[in-house]
């Protein structure tokens, strides 16, 4: 493996809960090339099943609901329900609110033990209460405080059709006294990006200090300072008071898997990123990287959709380039991700597009479209890499049988559900990823551009003259349903075609129209395959472990 200045490194302390966790991309109306709010998410765990949740309300809602921790599906009890709830599509709602998530953990003290509703929860319930970004972090704040928070230090992105935050908490531990919490709830902070600049987070704390009289642009808990004093993490002046390094202090684990992730995305679309790659790598930790940047250019869904495929090509910690990618190229390291070696311990890279995904999106809210057209949730099953999205409107009713929740589990293969036919496809690539991956990504490319202008298409259809509501919902639900279903199809053919073209190792020969070249004879045998071997670096690390083998054995 590289040295500590490349591609793996020297690992210090993480948690294992950022091993799997999430990666979120922000993107403001005025920084988009169709002057929609976007905002990126991969759900993130080696437990989760790749599904489309939906929740649709019902005239007579019971009087109070159950609440279930996402991550473990632990039963944490009931709350009231609310008297007015809209429907909601994956993390996103009918007015076109989006919330997103990666998990930061934090200061371990602040787990409240005795929390009644957890981060996923308050996700998914926020959506189906809030008509606005803002809405959905006062209806978070409230929830947490008034049945106590089960989870870690969390981010939050919140977006609607006219603007997006960054939103971070974390619990305030336990002090039980006469069988209650008396410390219950959460201290946090929201901020508002500024229009025209773009945002991330990726499993670590990113607001630092604050504005402390600015209610238009940011919101905080009434104590997120004085309870840090409390508690001992700060004692400076109310001004200087940094969120991230009060309630999750960084070091170099969270610089270089979490940040880094950050940093890659930025690079990307904002210019002078290189001066912070010390800090990405994890070597200098106070060349801090500001909270947004303003892109050098406006940017488009698909770059969003291809900057959640980041192995960090390019940069000094690429996936592709060092001994870890063995003899094919590939971008993946299987978990744990630290290992030892003679008593030194080594962390391989994080990146954004990683093997757990079990969904992943990029949602769009388009404040110049009615709801029920305007919000587009752009939506895929595992490893971003090697996945396509499909586009999912905000107003469908319905979700594909491919992408339903309860086709399929992580403990049961499903011929239907697009989770399990994505990961078939993917497990294969890994194998031989220079060369199937690069033929993945093609199909990849090709869907996405041609369903983005079915969308515009279809956009413009329901919109360029009067169509009644109920002739919109039925035409968006249709072509949700229809083109998800497509894609599955397609991927279905893709397996079978990937499996004859590259079996054994082997690559099959295509004449001009794609059909496989045989021997000549017409007996169905293939012409000779070619057998492009191995990279050259894995080759020559194999003929320097082969030589230091020969070598002890001489002296031995």
């Amino acid at each position: 493996m590289r040295k500590l200045l490349f591609a793996t490194a020297l690992l210090t302390t993480i948690s294992a809960g950022r091993a799997d966790a999430c990666t979120n991309f922000i993107i403001t109306k005025g920084a988009s090339t169709d002057g929609s709010v976007m905002v990126s998410y991969a759900a993130d765990s080696h437990q989760l099943y790749g599904a489309l949740y939906k929740y649709t309300p019902v005239s007579k809602p019971a009087a109070n609901i159950p609440v279930y921790e996402w991550d473990t599906g632990r039963y944490l009890g009931e709350i009231p329900q609310a008297e007015q709830t809209y429907s909601t599509v994956g993390n996103m709602n009918e007015h076109q609110v989006i919330i997103g998530e990666t998990t930061y953990g934090g200061r371990a003290e602040l787990q409240d033990s005795t929390g009644k509703i957890d981060y996923g929860s308050l996700i998914y319930i926020a959506l189906q209460r809030a008509k606005t970004a803002r809405e959905a972090i006062d209806i978070i704040v409230n929830l947490a405080n008034t049945h106590g928070y089960a989870s870690s230090g969390e981010s939050f992105s919140v977006a609607d059709k006219n603007e997006a935050w960054i939103f971070e908490m974390i619990g305030k531990g336990c002090q039980i006294v006469n069988g209650e919490n008396v410390r219950r709830g959460i201290v946090w902070v929201a901020r508002r990006i500024p229009d025209g600049y773009i945002c991330a987070h990726a499993n670590q704390a990113r607001i630092t200090q604050f504005p402390l009289n600015d209610p238009e642009n940011c919101l905080y808990a009434p104590d997120v300072i004085t309870f840090a004093r409390e508690m001992g993490y700060y004692d400076g002046p109310d001004e200087d008071f940094s969120f991230a390094d009060a309630y999750a202090p960084l070091d170099f684990a969270t610089l270089r898997s979490c940040e880094a992730r950050v940093w890659s995305f930025f690079r990307t679309f904002a210019a002078g990123m290189d001066a912070y790659t010390d800090y990405a790598m994890g070597y200098n930790i106070d060349n801090r990287m500001p909270l947004w940047v303003k892109p050098s250019a406006k940017i488009s869904p698909k770059q969003v959709f291809d900057a959640m495929r980041d192995h960090f090509e390019g940069t000094p910690m690429d996936m592709t380039a060092d001994i870890g990618a063995g003899g094919s190229l590939c971008p993946y390291r299987w978990r744990p991700m630290y290992f030892e070696v003679d008593g030194t311990e080594y962390l391989n890279e994080r990146a954004t597009a990683t093997q757990q995904t079990g969904f992943w999106f990029v949602a769009q809210a388009r404040n110049y479209l009615p709801d029920p057209v305007g919000g587009i949730l752009w939506f895929g099953v595992d490893d971003a890499g090697t996945s396509c999205l499909t586009p999912i409107y905000c107003g469908t009713t319905k979700v594909p049988e491919c992408l339903r929740e309860g086709n399929g589990h992580m403990t049961e293969y499903s011929e239907t559900a697009s989770f399990w036919i994505f990961n078939r496809v993917a497990q294969f690539a890994y194998l031989r990823y220079d060369y199937i991956g690069a033929e993945i990504r093609k199909v990849i490319d090709q869907w996405e551009k041609e369903k983005i202008v079915a969308v515009l298409e279809l956009d413009e259809a329901l919109t360029s003259r009067k169509v009644s509501p109920k002739r919109i919902t039925r035409a968006v639900t249709r072509f949700s349903v229809d083109t998800a279903q497509e894609l599955f199809d397609k991927w279905v053919e893709l397996d079978k075609y990937l499996m004859v073209k590259y079996i054994d190792g082997n690559i099959k020969k295509q004449v001009a129209n794609g059909d496989f070249m045989d021997n000549g004879y017409g007996k169905n045998i293939p012409a000779a395959p070619l057998q492009p071997g191995y990279s050259e670096k894995w080759k020559r690390a194999v003929a320097a472990d082969e030589a230091a083998s020969q070598k002890k054995v001489i002296s031995e």
